[in-house]
């Protein structure tokens, strides 16, 4: 039997075909080679066509079960990660209304500031755990207030792995986590928030119905079976934010354990099991895959939007004719704090770690005599590190304690600068496992079809595959160049 994942991202579909007897993976790949297009239509917005991801994902599944000789009649059930925070419109007829407003898209900012004010902060923090933000919530008030036309024809508004649930089985739902990242739900009462609603002047029927997490929450059509070569009514059984299900991914399901990502956007997330708010909302909390109204289980997110698309802009920039690994070692021959260069990486539209503000990216310190392009890749992925340690620092006032850090061996952590900068700035352990949300996503919807009865027997298969410890003799240097950095940071802020 077969379980296949599906990770819907900004820049690539990746899929993963897992054999659920033995956990292993057996065929896994993404595409497209190139990332996808995020259009930007006016500053600070960002928007894909959602039937892209949909064909994408269609051409990724039958090539990998032509080129590796699976028989798609094996696969029992299918999981879907996907993107967070972005809004899908669809008519009656189930047909995407306008692009996709997407996670970095910061046009509603004002909107969910405005709305914090109005329906009071007591109730944003106690409630939806968040102001309204830039979160889902408020870029359907955005779309209800500037494309009123659009407003009208909406059947429902969904979030991007609702749409690609939708496009394999014809139905529309979501799960409590994914109302809980659009801003919807209500945990006090356990029920959508009607202030929420009410503030926006949004109809509920446009909200998709809710189903668990894990769990059966549809069946694959026979167009999509005859098309892909699956079994019609093959189960679609998990669905999860690209952070919680990357958190699942590396067994981060109990209270204090923490994973980190870093991809397009760096995320830093732990879990509680207690509401514990930051009260400027720079870090969020939503409910974990495995939340409960018998036992809460809330997600700490923190996001970076400028992260490996911060080290994708300086490849295209100054080191274009170099792979990402030769880039890694020119960093590596720089001491630790870049010889005074800093680099602010918040160029990927408004950070909420920074109360919303958009102080776009800098680089700072330039000495043209002195620092080569080998100085700046260093000192871009140092800014990387530190700024997921100045949104660690707020998640441990909040309750959270950092003392090891569970990471997939991909992105960003495939650099050895980058992995040690951030275990030494931290003071944390970083284990790095050969894991990606695609194969989260598989192993989950294998729990949810029943074919795993426990998380322990999910995730038994996991594997780490090595370890990064704080280097005592680089702890306070790279302590040193934080705090350089975060002077620097001040001036933007």
């Amino acid at each position: 039997m077969i379980s296949i994942g599906y990770d819907i991202g900004s820049s690539s579909i990746k899929c993963c075909f897992l054999e659920i007897e033995s956990g292993k993976v057996i065929a896994e790949d993404f595409y497209p080679a190139e990332e996808m297009t995020i259009s930007s239509p006016h500053s600070g917005w960002a928007e894909q066509d959602p039937n892209i991801w949909w064909d994408n994902v269609k051409i990724l599944t039958k090539r990998l079960l032509k080129n590796n000789n699976i028989d798609g009649k094996a696969v029992v059930s299918i999981g879907i990660s996907y993107q967070m925070h972005g809004l899908v419109l669809v008519d009656k007829n189930q047909n995407v209304l306008r692009p996709s407003i997407i996670w970095c898209d910061s046009r509603a900012v004002e909107i969910g500031n405005k709305a914090f004010k109005n329906i009071g902060s007591d109730y944003c923090l106690n409630n939806l755990l968040n102001s309204p933000g830039n979160f889902t919530a408020s870029k359907l008030r955005w779309v209800k207030e500037n494309e009123p036309e659009v407003y009208s024809q909406i059947y429902k508004a969904m979030l991007p792995g609702d749409f690609i649930a939708m496009k394999l089985t014809g139905e529309i739902n979501s799960t409590i986590s994914g109302l809980s990242e659009g801003i919807f739900w209500d945990f006090k009462n356990h029920t959508v928030s009607e202030k929420i609603l009410d503030n926006y002047e949004l109809d509920e029927k446009i909200l998709p119905d809710i189903h668990p997490t894990f769990a059966v929450q549809g069946k694959i059509t026979a167009d999509v079976a005859e098309e892909l070569g699956l079994n019609k009514g093959t189960f679609v059984s998990y669905r999860a934010g690209d952070q919680p299900n990357n958190a699942f991914s590396l067994n981060v399901i109990n209270s204090g354990e923490i994973a980190a990502t870093a991809g397009t956007s760096g995320v830093i997330y732990g879990v509680m099991d207690k509401i514990n708010c930051d009260k400027l909302s720079r870090v969020n909390q939503f409910a974990h895959v495995n939340y409960t109204i018998e036992q809460p289980r809330f997600g700490v997110l923190l996001c970076v939007n400028g992260t490996g698309i911060q080290n994708s802009w300086i490849r295209k920039q100054i080191a274009s004719e170099l792979s990402y690994d030769e880039m890694n070692k020119l960093a590596y021959g720089i001491p630790v704090g870049s010889e005074g260069v800093s680099v602010i990486p918040f160029g990927n539209g408004s950070e909420r770690v920074l109360e919303n503000k958009n102080v776009k990216g800098n680089i700072l310190g330039l000495d043209f005599n002195r620092h080569t392009r080998a100085h700046l890749i260093r000192a871009s992925q140092e800014g990387i590190a530190f700024s997921l340690k100045y949104g660690l620092d707020i998640m441990k006032e909040m309750g959270l304690k950092v003392s090891v850090i569970r990471a997939g061996k991909a992105n960003m952590f495939l650099s050895p600068v980058f992995r040690e900068t951030l275990s030494n700035v931290t003071e944390a352990m970083i284990e790095l496992y050969d894991t990606n949300g695609a194969q989260g996503a598989a192993r989950g919807a294998a729990y949810g079809a029943g074919y795993y009865k426990t998380f322990k027997a999910t995730l038994q298969s996991l594997n780490k595959v090595g370890e990064v410890d704080p280097q005592a003799k680089n702890i306070d240097i790279t302590l040193n160049a934080y705090n350089n950095w975060l002077s620097k940071l001040k001036l933007f802020c």
